[in-house]
């Protein structure tokens, strides 16, 4: 009975390091999408005013969670039924992910900067009008962040999945069931502080009093205010880079003799060099694979047309 115990015990030891590596690795190999993941949520609320931002989130989240309570059981039965697939939907997520970060590339090139403001200038004004239904705008602004969620939240899933796709099924379960939990509310709980970041440096700076303490405030708050902007749009460049390694190693690891061909090509670097070539060999064949489905998806549009 005791050795039993203490068999079971092991056994659950084991299990709890397992999950805690795994997670840890796919949290890993999912930063890349995560990254891209608050950037996009993030401007999703832009227009909103700012008394509705974070019951916008707030709705967002809970989308993102439904989101997850489909992918998960989804991604757990084509583990157990069909595992062949698995490589498959990991080759797919990282085409998409490359071909998402090349398109952002190339945005300013495809889309016309003239369109791109009269729909800024439209947002804004549907905001400030007072005959817009704003419920009706809030739930638009909240679905099409949903949709986005989704398709990311796909992403992590897949890349978690082919992290564990070896492990026990219990092990699968509690890693991917952890990912979806810590990334839907690490995600959303940053991505309201970001919307509520220039709130925070306007009350700071607005602060009253010549006190050392009070100047600093101020100092604080404007500083804020400047570094927001900023913040936004590194978060968009980190993301991107990110997407392209991410889903460039997704497709290098997929492929047999390119991988190999980048481990011999590495070890013949040594030092250095040696250690982050893979690196930029995956970001450099994700940019790759992004513009050459890029020019697919774009030729098979002018097709239809």
């Amino acid at each position: 009975m005791a050795s039993s115990l203490l068999a079971l015990i092991d056994d659950i030891a084991t299990l709890l390091d397992d999950v805690a590596v795994l997670t840890k690795v796919a949290a890993k190999k999912t930063a890349g999408v995560l990254g891209d993941d608050l950037a996009l949520n993030a401007q999703q609320v832009a227009g909103v005013t700012a008394d509705r931002e974070l019951p916008v989130v707030w709705a967002v989240f809970k989308g993102s969670a439904l989101n997850k309570l489909i992918l998960v059981p989804t991604a757990l039965a084509i583990s157990a039924f069909a595992p062949w697939a698995v490589t498959p939907l990991l080759m797919v997520g990282g085409a998409f992910l490359c071909f998402e970060g090349f398109e952002k590339l190339a945005h300013k090139y495809l889309h016309n900067k003239d369109e791109d403001d009269a729909q800024h200038t439209a947002l804004v004004s549907a905001v400030a009008d007072e005959k817009v239904d704003l419920v009706t705008f809030e739930k638009d602004k909240v679905k099409g962040a949903i949709r986005t969620d989704f398709v990311l939240s796909a992403e992590i899933i897949a890349i978690t999945l082919g992290t564990v796709a070896a492990s026990p099924f219990v092990t699968q379960v509690t890693v991917l069931s952890g990912i979806a939990i810590i990334m839907t509310i690490g995600v959303y709980g940053i991505v309201a502080g970001i919307v509520k970041l220039d709130d925070a440096g306007l009350y700071l700076s607005r602060a009253v009093g010549e006190s050392g303490y009070t100047k600093f405030k101020r100092s604080l708050g404007r500083g804020i205010l400047r570094a927001a902007p900023y913040l936004m749009k590194g978060l968009s460049i980190a993301g991107t880079i990110a997407m392209f390694l991410v889903g460039g190693g997704i497709l290098t690891h997929g492929i047999p003799v390119v991988h190999h061909w980048i481990e011999a090509v590495s070890a013949s670097l040594g030092g250095v060099i040696g250690s982050i070539a893979p690196t930029l060999f995956d970001g450099v064949f994700g940019l790759l694979a992004g513009a050459l489905v890029l020019l697919v998806v774009k030729l098979i549009g002018r097709i239809r047309k």
